[in-house]
């Protein structure tokens, strides 16, 4: 209903199937619908423009992680993939400046959709049809609107029992149908991911004053600079303005006199590796952001380490620098 689709369309199922993402939004789209489903072994960029080639599918939802491969990829100018005319990205925020640059590219836009795998389906998703907004304070696509009979609230991150205002970040909980009961044999677990009815998903969110919403981050990962609060989120969008950064992922590690400060772990494409500086990207994002948010630290890794769903790992990252 959301996607408006019908018999003509063909989903290309791109997210791994043992994964929430990959079981509804391919199997469970396609049975659902009763239209053809467009399987491979795993992602590969090559075989995937083969297949989009050869049955022309019109939808599919893959991490950023992916389009980010397949924009990169060397031979992507001698594909075509016009056809997918409802194509999405979930499980982590997807920078604008590579949503401008696939859809560039592809002649492909990209939408964001979120959910997760408490919510068994996506909570937010965009109107077919219509781009989604950007928030210019955070510089954040739009993740859509809650999707019918999917109840939303923003909590206040200080103090969980009050909501806030639209245009304020909190922490967004979610009510509906969709969501999961609790967690298996975690009583204790399943109490405190609750409030009210509503599933506190952890993750930071702002809600215009239309009604669109955006991820600003995840609650876990915000870094807490000499008093001040960084979103990895907004660092990581400033690194993917640079030409040559191809992944970014952006952690908080102990610092004597900060507390926290600011470390970036960068992927460069094939054709900067030998003229890109660490002091270049950390020039590059001074100029651009808050003095207390641009990394003071770059490390250059030959890809950012990720889940086996094209997640950025942070966590691993993080545990790497203790």
């Amino acid at each position: 209903m959301w996607e408006k689709l019908s018999g003509d369309d063909t989903v290309l199922g791109m997210s791994p199937l043992f994964h929430i993402t990959g079981l509804v939004a391919s199997i469970g789209v396609a049975a659902l619908t009763g239209i053809p489903l467009v399987l491979y072994y795993r992602f590969d960029p090559v075989q995937t423009f083969r297949m989009i080639e050869k049955w022309r599918p019109t939808t599919t939802v893959a991490a950023i992680t992916v389009f980010i491969a397949l924009m990169n990829h060397p031979d992507a100018k001698l594909y075509d993939l016009s056809c997918l005319t409802r194509c999405y990205s979930g499980g982590a925020p997807m920078a604008p400046t590579i949503t401008e640059a696939f859809e560039k590219q592809f002649g492909v836009y990209v939408h964001s959709v979120y959910g997760l795998t408490e919510s068994s389906s996506p909570t937010h998703m965009g109107p077919v049809g219509q781009r989604l907004p950007v928030n210019s304070r955070i510089g954040a696509p739009s993740v859509g609107l809650p999707v019918p009979g999917c109840d939303v609230r923003v909590f206040d991150l200080d103090n969980p029992s009050q909501e806030v205002c639209p245009l304020e970040a909190g922490e967004l909980g979610v009510r509906g149908p969709m969501l999961f009961k609790g967690y298996w044999n975690r009583p204790d677990e399943t109490e405190n991911a609750f409030l009210d009815g509503y599933f506190l998903t952890g993750d930071v969110v702002i809600m215009d004053e239309n009604g669109f919403f955006y991820v600003v981050d995840r609650k876990k990962d915000m870094i807490i600079a000499s008093g001040y609060k960084v979103w990895p989120r907004e660092v990581e969008d400033t690194l993917y303005l640079h030409p040559g950064v191809k992944e970014a992922a952006v952690i908080g590690v102990a610092d004597e006199y900060r507390g926290e400060t600011v470390k970036a772990f960068v992927s460069l494409k094939d054709s900067f590796r030998d003229c890109v500086t660490q002091q270049e990207l950390i020039d590059f994002c001074r100029e651009r952001i808050a003095a207390y948010k641009y990394p003071r630290a770059i490390e250059f890794v030959q890809e950012v380490p990720r889940t086996v769903t094209g997640k950025f790992l942070r966590r691993l990252l993080r545990d790497q620098q203790t």
